[in-house]
């Protein structure tokens, strides 16, 4: 049944390009609905090349708040009149809120995200134990690095195809992280492999040497969630490791953007099984 939209409706949204696949949308008016919001969250395709000016027009009370996705994730900053230090910590944001008048406060919930769904699927992962890699250097990897290295991560090796956007990240990251190329040495003794672009392992290393020069028992997390069986994550079981799959981190990083945006926790429903009928996979699924 259609919802009633009133003037004192609350808007949200999700800002990316493209946006059409997103799953956000699906996840958030679900917990609205179980928790009896007069709320609504819809998706935004603003132009690659005006983001910033898009997302200052709504800057007032027109919605409430933004999730931003790629490729918009380090514009959100120049938007914001005040950041979390994570947002700032990681050069980048996930989510827009717009409070009364002019102010703009940017956060960046990747992080926080990625480590709820290592503790959720992965839970003997430990981020203190052993070096992480990262795969990709836009706004997605930069919030995972900047929480890994919060939680403890000894080393946080980042693999990136532009190898000048690899040292850019470690740099604004700091100790422990650097940039590496794309070789097995990147992955020895490595705990965990976070793929945070759209095409995983690839250039002169292949993923069975990559995978096969990590610790035993290592998890590979790919924040891709269409296809939910990546290739990433296919040659990683393959190989032993422990697979988390992108909706998990998905679901994972929205619990917190909802809560900033409609002032309550989402309620205890299950909107993994409704995102899995929605890629058409098995409820069952045991990833």
């Amino acid at each position: 049944m259609t919802r009633a939209i009133s003037g004192a409706t609350i808007v949200a949204g999700v800002a990316g390009s493209p946006v059409a696949h997103s799953l956000s949308p699906l996840i958030h008016n679900a917990w609205i609905a179980a928790a009896g919001l007069d709320a609504v969250y819809v998706p935004f395709a603003p132009p690659r090349d005006a983001f910033v000016s898009f997302a200052r027009g709504l800057v007032g009370g027109a919605i409430r708040g933004l999730n931003v996705t790629t490729p918009f994730k380090q514009d959100a900053l120049q938007v914001a009149t005040r950041a979390s230090e994570r947002a700032l910590r990681a050069g980048a944001a996930n989510l827009l809120v717009f409070g009364e008048g002019a102010v703009v406060f940017a956060d960046n919930t990747d992080g926080e995200g990625l480590l709820a769904a290592l503790a959720a699927r992965a839970p003997r992962f430990e981020a203190a134990a052993a070096p992480a890699t990262i795969l990709g250097a836009g706004g997605a990897a930069r919030g995972a690095a900047a929480a890994l290295k919060e939680a403890g991560a000894p080393e946080i090796r980042i693999v990136n195809r532009t190898a000048s956007r690899a040292t850019e990240l470690a740099d604004l990251i700091g100790a422990p992280a650097r940039a590496m190329d794309a070789g097995v040495a990147a992955f020895e003794a490595v705990q965990l492999v976070v793929n945070a672009t759209t095409l995983g392992l690839g250039g002169g290393t292949g993923p069975a040497a990559a995978f096969a020069a990590m610790r035993p028992g290592a998890v590979a997390l790919d924040m891709v969630y269409r296809p939910l069986r990546t290739e990433f994550l296919a040659a990683a079981a393959r190989t032993g490791l422990v697979t988390v799959d992108g909706l998990a981190m998905l679901i994972a990083q929205a619990a917190p953007s909802f809560e900033a945006l409609f002032g309550a926790p989402p309620p205890p429903i299950d909107v993994r099984a409704l995102c899995l009928r929605a890629l058409g996979e098995s409820v069952e699924d045991p990833a």
